[in-house]
């Protein structure tokens, strides 16, 4: 229970089987308070709330369209409101179903993924960060990066410049607020097999030639030290780590969480 008496906010945390409820998960079983948020509040959402009230944890479910620095603003003041603190904010918001080569991407869509993955953890880390140092007590920001902010991917050049973004942002917010007790940190995890995951995984079967996508996952499976793609709950226990005192002189890294397929 380390988290006992402690306020979580996870963005786009309100989809069944995402990263964002694997991650509040583990935070609502170590005893944190959790803010389950989404562009709109939808039956799916509620139901990922019910899931960590059943796990014991107290939650509010706070609609937010990170894209809007405003939203993100009441999306700090909503979970103040509910829980009279902020204590660890995941930004976990993030589109990359945009799929297309370079010399098509259309401007709006190039524009649209930067809005939700980039600028939305930017608006978000400053909202937050504003409440934890009026609170006095620190805290702890963790950003959802990707194995994509460290290497590059084909058909997806805006995903993998808002991810590599990401790893910047971290670096330059742990320099600024770490002189009061708040660290900044990514976690870069390789292929989840999430909503997300799964678009992802039948685009590229077809863009790489692989008879299925269960041939594609075969051979992602076969590349990786571990033997295995990711679990949301390994980025679940990273981003744990980080939030917990045992973390207190970590900040501005990218950890990657990839069972070894990524190494630098």
């Amino acid at each position: 229970m380390r988290f006992a008496g402690k306020t979580v906010v996870v963005t786009g945390s309100g989809r069944e089987k995402g990263l964002g409820q694997a991650i509040l998960r583990r935070f609502a079983e170590e005893g944190a308070a959790c803010v389950v948020s989404d562009r709109a509040i939808t039956p799916e959402a509620e139901g990922v709330a019910e899931d960590l009230r059943g796990r014991g944890a107290k939650v509010a479910a706070i609609a937010c369209d990170v894209s809007d620095p405003a939203q993100c603003a009441a999306l700090v003041e909503g979970a103040m409101a509910a829980f009279g603190r902020v204590d660890v904010l995941v930004n976990n918001a993030g589109i990359g179903f945009m799929m297309r080569p370079l010399l098509e991407v259309d401007p709006a869509d190039w524009n649209t993924v930067l809005a939700v993955n980039l600028s939305g953890a930017f608006y978000c880390t400053q909202a937050a960060a504003r409440a934890m140092i009026a609170g006095g007590r620190g805290g702890r920001i963790i950003n959802v990066a990707s194995q994509a902010a460290k290497s590059g991917f084909p058909h997806l050049p805006a995903y993998v410049s808002s991810k590599h973004g990401m790893v910047g942002l971290t670096r330059a917010a742990a320099l600024e607020l770490g002189a009061h007790g708040i660290t900044v940190n990514a976690v870069c995890p390789n292929h989840v097999t999430t909503g997300l995951g799964a678009e992802q995984n039948a685009y590229f079967s077809k863009l790489l030639g692989f008879d299925s996508v269960e041939a594609y996952l075969a051979n992602m499976t076969a590349k990786n030290p571990m033997g295995r793609p990711g679990l949301g709950s390994d980025t679940a226990a990273a981003c744990a780590w980080l939030a917990s005192d045992d973390a207190f002189y970590v900040t501005g890294e990218a950890l990657n969480v990839s069972g070894g397929e990524e190494m630098h």
